[in-house]
Formats: C-alpha cells, structure tokens, sequence
C-alpha cells in the first residue's frame, strides 16, 4: 500500500477537498483507498457521514502515535492506497503523517504569502526525507498569476499538474456527499481532479519516489522576471538544495534526539 500525505500549516489550502476528489479519483481508477483523518475538524468524517456509498473508507485519527499502526492495519486488509488529511498547523499529527508517507502534496494557493506559509511543511518534509510536490490550488479561473506559478515551480521540478482552479463543483460535490468527478463527470473540475490523480498515480505507480536521490538543481534565474516570479525562486532555493547538506545544517528531529544522562548525585 502506498501512503500520500497532504500537508500544510496554512489554513484554507483546500487540502480536504484535494483528498476527497483524490481519493475518489483513485478508486474510480481501480484503486482501493482509505482516507485517514488527522485533522479534528473533521470536514472528510462530515463529508463520508453525507455519502450514500461506504467507499473510500474513513478513519478518523484521535491518537498520532496510532497512525502507523492503522495505515498498516489498511494494507494488511488488501487496501492499495491511503490518503492523510492534516490538520492546518505543524504539529504532532502532521510529523506522524510525514513519517509514514511515501509522497507528499503541499497544497497552496498561488500567492505569495501562501507560498512562503509552506516553509515548516518542507522542512518537516525535508527532515524526513520525503518525496514530494507542490499543488497550486484554488487558483484564479482568469489571471496569468497561476502559470507564472506553475512556470516557476516546474522549472524547479516540484509542480503536480495539473493545477486546480477554484470552481463551485468542489462546494457543491462536498455538500452532496461526493467527489467532483462524480458530480459532474464532464466537468471542468472533474478534469483536473483526474489529470492530478494521473500525475500522482504513475509517480507511485512507476516507481519515482527515491528520497535517496536528491531534487534537481535549480537553472539560473532568468535577467527579467515578473516580481511574482522572483519571489518564488528565491523562496523555494531551499527546496533545492541536495539532501544531506541540507539536514546537516538543519541537525537532527529533536524528538528523535537521545534523553540526556542524569548525573549521578
């Protein structure tokens, strides 16, 4: 079973939406999915209670430290993919959901502040050595500011295509118990949900999560860019920076630290 992980501490991200329509992507593409719930707001739980039909399953996550023995309870009853849901803040149920995670998505929408919002989200992804993609999400239906997004972060290889445009079908399928891609089935959003799907599907398909291996460096930036443009180069030339000297700099998890030895007397 693979685990993908949706995770960032900016509120309003859409990241329940994204694994609803996801989950329901991959089932429809013959996978068998299990959404796990960590965030206690409990918008997929509310969303599965509406639902005529049982499929995805939904389990909502009450202890973290629980997480990775019910991701592996899911795989042993012959589950082929679980999707987290995390809660919008960088916390204990987060950390537990990178950890068990073969592939993370940072949802974001294509503005500045929402881009530099995603920082603790790579470094805790980074710590643990994680694949991962950035998804620009609630895009604008008509403004040249998402493909200046989705041109930057492709130029530094961390964009799952395609990007998802703020549409009333994500509203309208959640309120009804669905997905989009079983809302309207032609639509515009259900279209996008399933491109995603494909782009995450064949990265965990084919065998394209080596953490080992580290991200692509980044080109040089261009003589002239738009502001929105320079912005997302120079905040994300974290992200490319290779895997070990980037957690040499960064030292190890705290939690993971040894306890200090009392002294004797």
């Amino acid at each position: 079973m693979r685990t993908i992980v949706l995770a960032t501490q900016k509120g309003g991200s859409g990241k329940s939406t994204l694994a609803i329509g996801l989950a329901v992507a991959a089932m429809q593409d013959g996978e068998r999915v299990v959404v796990l719930e960590a965030d206690r707001q409990g918008t997929v739980a509310n969303w599965h209670r509406r639902r005529a039909r049982s499929e995805p399953a939904v389990e909502t996550i009450a202890e973290e430290s629980a997480l990775a023995r019910i991701v592996q309870s899911f795989a042993s009853r012959d589950y082929t993919l679980a999707i987290i849901d995390t809660p919008a803040t960088n916390n204990a149920a987060t950390l537990a959901a990178v950890r068990v995670a073969d592939f993370c998505l940072i949802p974001a929408r294509p503005s500045a502040a929402d881009i530099e919002a995603t920082f603790p989200t790579l470094d805790t992804i980074r710590r643990f050595g994680r694949s991962f993609a950035f998804v620009l999400n609630q895009a604008p239906a008509a403004t040249h500011r998402p493909s200046r997004a989705a041109a930057t972060l492709s130029e530094l290889g961390f964009l799952a295509l395609p990007y998802i445009v703020q549409r009333i079908d994500h509203q309208d399928a959640l309120a009804a118990g669905l997905a989009v891609s079983e809302l309207s089935p032609n639509g515009k959003a259900a279209q996008e949900i399933r491109g995603l799907w494909t782009w995450v599907g064949e990265k965990i398909r084919n065998g394209a999560l080596d953490t080992a291996r580290p991200p692509p460096a980044v080109a040089p930036a261009p003589t002239i860019q738009n502001p929105f443009q320079a912005m997302m180069l120079q905040s994300l030339r974290m992200a490319s920076l290779s895997w070990t000297p980037w957690l040499q700099a960064r030292g190890p998890d705290p939690a993971e630290r040894p306890p200090k030895s009392r002294k004797a007397g």
